[in-house]
């Protein structure tokens, strides 16, 4: 994850040292902006220190970047692009440019591709180098929050059907991203259950009457 700290000192130099002990990492791998430089002063008087906003940035994380960056301009889309990190702790890099829907596939299938090939740049390890893992999550012009919702919408409107006509349903295939998110939203309905059936790629949710009752 992404450090940033405030460092002054009597020099660039200096502070580049210090910001370096305190990150932990090697002086040439920090990014720093000089807030305020070093001033000597008269006789002492007046004089200043250096003052850094310094930060160190995890190579995998660099790695998705640059990854990502590279698909963007060889498909020759001009986007945005925007990093954050969610409650649990994941690289988020959000995409948003003219274009860059292409991205996203039917259903999320090309986005869901990107994702893994990004994974796969970010731990990537050279010559035996140690790194902690890193998990990359990517959306592309906030397409996963909107599909989120419309699959909440779709196990809201199924388990009405399954209630009302005392019939199973079985949903399209989806991916395990999308099938926790059903099977999330169904267990918040009373009277209704899901069962994943199939195989891995063809993996389908059944909808049916739960005639057991949901523990709390």
């Amino acid at each position: 994850m992404k450090e940033e700290i405030t460092v002054k000192a009597k020099s660039l130099e200096e502070a580049l040292a210090e910001a370096a002990a305190r990150l932990g990492v090697e002086a040439d791998k920090i990014d720093y902006t000089v807030v305020s430089e070093a001033r000597r002063g008269f006789l002492g008087i007046g004089a200043t220190d250096c003052e850094i906003c310094a930060s160190y940035t995890p190579e995998g994380e660099k790695n998705a970047v640059a990854f990502i960056r590279t698909v963007l301009e060889d498909m020759r889309i001009e986007a945005g692009i925007e990093t954050s990190y969610n409650e649990d702790g994941d690289f988020v890099i959000n995409v948003n440019g003219e274009g860059s829907g292409v991205l996203i596939g039917h259903h999320g299938d090309t986005l869901d591709s990107l994702q893994y090939l990004v994974n796969l740049a970010a731990n990537r390890r050279d010559g035996g180098e140690k790194r902690e893992f890193i998990r990359v999550n990517l959306d592309i012009e906030g397409y996963r929050a909107k599909r989120e919702e419309a699959l909440r919408q779709l196990a809201r409107r199924q388990a009405e059907k399954v209630l009302k006509y005392k019939r199973s349903v079985m949903l399209e295939p989806m991916t395990p991203y999308e099938r926790r998110i059903i099977h999330s939203e169904i267990q918040k309905i009373e009277g209704v259950s899901t069962n994943s059936i199939g195989s891995e790629n063809n993996r389908k949710i059944v909808i049916y009457i739960d005639q057991t009752g949901k523990q709390e």
